[in-house]
């Protein structure tokens, strides 16, 4: 999970100073241990800020963001191989692109929407082979997508709401849905509640039906964050701005929070997160 983590303090120790610090965050929930992933050697400091975390053959595969000192947005790829504990650089992603979808099937990334660095909103799609260390041209979408939210359903990845250009926060109700096999678009209306952020807070219902996991329950409605894993969803979240996190596994059957002891060092706000099979 890409996690906050503590920053620096004013003299008196109450209010945090400097930009915000971001690393990634492992739990793991056979034994409700946490633990830390190494910094990323070119940030040593932080991750990009709002990168993007995916996974793919027991690998860890961040890529994007903006540079945590300068907040430039950059095409860096990184893959985090477990059973070495180390990082290596991939190939830079072809377009400079911000907040955008993305989601992994069968060792690729599919990476789709968010915006340039001009702020323009964008539809064209890649995939990046994680193996191979290529990237991949895809079919565009029908029409741009910023702030969207990427998921793999089977075999489509879907990319949640956004908006375009010409209307900034005007999140959509409907999604694309990616044919992985055929390369071929669909378009979903009213699969989103329109005017609703999806970023980390999609759920997949009965019969692929989409809905908002703040809208689960009071603790996780604002900032929420789920991770689906199997049988069970970790959700993480605040039931007001500012409030303390909350963190939470969910049982797929009964849709019962369950709520987990978290150490402190492991409490800070959840911007994204994946699961990784080991």
């Amino acid at each position: 999970m890409v996690q906050l983590s503590k920053t620096g303090s004013d003299p008196d120790g109450c209010k945090p100073v400097g930009p915000p610090r971001y690393g990634i965050t492992v739990f793991e929930p056979a034994t409700g241990n946490w633990n830390r992933v190494d910094p990323v050697p070119k940030y040593p400091d932080g991750l990009p800020l709002f990168c993007q975390i995916t996974s793919s053959e027991g690998k860890l595969i961040l890529m994007g963001g903006w540079d945590p000192t300068t907040y430039d947005p950059v095409r860096d790829v990184f893959v985090y191989e477990f059973t070495t504990q180390r990082w290596r650089q991939g190939k830079q992603m072809p377009e400079t692109r911000s907040f955008f979808a993305a989601g992994e099937f069968d060792g690729r990334v599919i990476v789709a929407g968010g915006h340039d660095e001009n702020k323009n909103a964008l539809r064209t799609a890649w995939a990046y082979d994680v193996s191979k260390d290529e990237w991949i041209e895809l079919t565009g979408m029908s029409q741009e997508r910023d702030e969207c939210q990427g998921m793999v359903i089977g075999s489509e990845f879907w990319v949640v709401s956004g908006y375009r250009t010409d209307n900034q926060g005007g999140f959509e109700g409907s999604a694309e849905v990616l044919d992985l096999g055929s390369g071929q678009w669909r378009l979903v209306e009213e699969a989103w509640k329109a005017s609703q952020c999806p970023r980390s807070c999609v759920g997949v219902g009965k019969e692929k039906k989409l809905f908002s996991w703040a809208e689960c329950d009071a603790a996780v409605r604002v900032g929420a964050c789920a991770v689906p894993m199997g049988d069970w969803t970790f959700v993480s979240g605040s039931a007001y701005q500012g409030g303390p996190q909350g963190f939470f596994l969910v049982d797929g059957q009964t849709g019962k929070f369950k709520s987990i002891d978290v150490p402190v060092e492991f409490s800070g706000f959840i911007q994204s997160g994946c699961c990784v099979d080991i």
